[in-house]
């Protein structure tokens, strides 16, 4: 599989998955914890590393995935430097923010570590592969 179809696939799971988390903040409901006790959820979604200068992270989860999908579709008739800079910043948030949980709130959410596997396979099929 080639680098574009991997990088599409992925920031498609990135976008079902943060429009699940912009619905349960619009609608002020708990996220699904699933393979984490359900605390634990609800301690990274209600925390205050859940925003960013403002922006509810779901939210920017999904303008950066959205982002990522039009380039990786639009190829070769736009650049693929996007990619590569919305793929890094991602990657280095998502890393960022499994750190928080590991370390400062000790808990995982499960949507957060979905968004953790999406950025690691695309940082890796971007820069490494």
């Amino acid at each position: 599989m080639d680098t574009l179809t991997i990088v599409a696939i992925f920031a498609g799971i990135g976008i079902a998955d943060t429009l699940y988390l912009i619905y349960a903040k619009v609608t002020k409901s708990d996220v699904a914890c699933i393979g984490f006790p359900k605390r634990w959820c609800k301690k990274v979604q209600y925390s205050s590393y859940s925003t960013t200068f403002g922006i509810p992270n779901s939210i920017a989860g999904f303008l950066m995935y959205s982002g990522i999908l039009l380039f990786a579709l639009t190829q070769p008739a736009l650049p693929f430097w996007p990619i590569v800079v919305l793929v890094g910043i991602g990657f280095a948030f998502s890393l960022y923010f499994m750190i928080i949980q590991a370390f400062v709130l000790r808990a995982f959410c499960t949507w957060c570590v979905i968004s953790f596997i999406n950025f690691t396979v695309m940082f890796w099929a971007v820069f490494i592969r």
